[in-house]
């Protein structure tokens, strides 16, 4: 008989692509969601059924007892993707975002204690490293980069760090052995369900892998949360005819991950036996400039001439560059990411241009951080 997977945070937008990755495998689906609106819009529309298969649909939060206990009846492994996303948000919506992330991830370890499956995954973020390795002048690795709060060319000084002569340093690819730098509540949360699964799990003799996930993008994206989600900001911006809002100069550097490779990913965690205790970056292996990226998807989408808002402010928790080191999933996992940008782009804009129009509340997230003072 096939393996029952609960996936937790299973309607979002990874949660979608891996549940249909699985069925495609011969898995039986749970999805646990609360459809909740800032994902999912006042009216959210769930496909439980369509040519892959069938997907067991449980609607309630991840913090209810009785909801996750009911939930996790009869499955063999967990993959748990249930979180607030955003690293702007979470720094002033703290006791959502640790009520949510940390004990939600509790509430469901508490029912594994008591009848563990054989592995959980868990989705960890990119966001608990800070500031990625650099690279100084003198060719010597910098694994704890920092610069000063709100940076930048307003302030007088450099957006990028700099090292104790003042040199800007280089941004090199990051691997796992990185030390963290939790620069948000976001970062916080995140560094905490990683750290309960891949403590809990082995205790009580279950397996524990976790995906440090870099910037995920592809056609199902939220369109109207503003607090996550780069490209999906960026396309709803575009689709109602504005310019992409992009922070600090434009020039730092992240990495886009289509979601398909993500879902691949989460397959190789559940299946492949040299995945337990580990701890693997997840990304496409190419770095890109924020403003590149608005601009190439102004361009997919054919409005070339809505050029990126460069806004020159910086906003509390975010980092400069954070790259991925891909060498520990490649070699462990045999993780190999097949999505090229360009093509994904194009799907990606593509599939906006057949959504219904967007509501953009992109000024309304950036509102809402300078009252609170954390846009400079």
């Amino acid at each position: 008989m096939a393996d029952r997977i609960l996936v937790t945070g299973g309607a979002g937008f990874i949660g979608r692509h891996l549940a249909h990755a699985l069925l495609r495998r011969g898995y039986h689906v749970r999805v646990l969601d609360n459809l909740i609106e800032q994902v999912h819009g006042s009216r959210p529309v769930v496909g439980t059924r369509d040519a892959d298969g069938e997907i067991d649909l449980v609607i309630g939060d991840v913090r209810d007892d009785a909801v996750v206990g009911r939930a996790l009846r009869g499955i063999d492994m967990v993959v748990h993707l249930a979180a607030e996303v955003g690293v702007g948000q979470s720094m002033y919506a703290v006791d959502r975002y640790v009520s949510v992330n940390d004990h939600g991830t509790a509430v469901l370890f508490q029912h594994l204690i008591a009848a563990p499956v054989r592995r959980v995954v868990v989705a960890s973020s990119m966001s608990i490293y800070g500031e990625g390795l650099y690279r100084d002048a003198e060719g010597r690795v910098v694994a704890q980069a920092a610069r000063l709060p709100r940076s930048g060319a307003a302030h007088g000084s450099a957006w990028d760090p700099l090292d104790e002569q003042g040199r800007p340093l280089t941004p090199i690819p990051t691997p796992e052995w990185k030390q963290p730098a939790l620069a948000s509540v976001y970062a916080i949360s995140k560094f905490v369900q990683e750290r309960l699964t891949l403590t809990l799990a082995p205790a009580y003799g279950m397996e524990g892998v976790a995906l440090r996930l870099w910037n995920a993008y592809g056609p199902g994206q939220a369109l109207s949360n503003p607090y996550t989600g780069v490209l999906a900001i960026f396309a709803s911006r575009l689709l109602n005819g504005q310019r992409p809002l992009v922070f600090e100069d434009g020039n730092q550097r992240r990495d886009f991950v289509h979601v398909e490779d993500v879902a691949a990913a989460f397959v190789l965690a559940l299946e492949h036996p040299r995945a337990p205790g580990g701890v693997f970056n997840i990304a496409s292996g190419e770095d890109r400039s924020v403003r590149d990226v608005a601009m190439l998807l102004a361009s997919a989408m054919e409005r070339p001439n809505l050029a990126p808002e460069i806004t020159g402010q910086a906003r509390a928790g975010d980092v400069r560059h954070c790259i991925p080191d891909l060498t520990l999933a490649r070699e462990v996992l045999g993780y190999a990411p097949r999505r090229a940008f360009t093509d994904g782009l194009r799907e990606l804009s593509d599939w906006v241009a057949r959504q219904r129009a967007a509501e953009d509340r992109v000024q309304q997230a950036r509102q809402e951080l300078e009252a609170r003072g954390l846009v400079a």
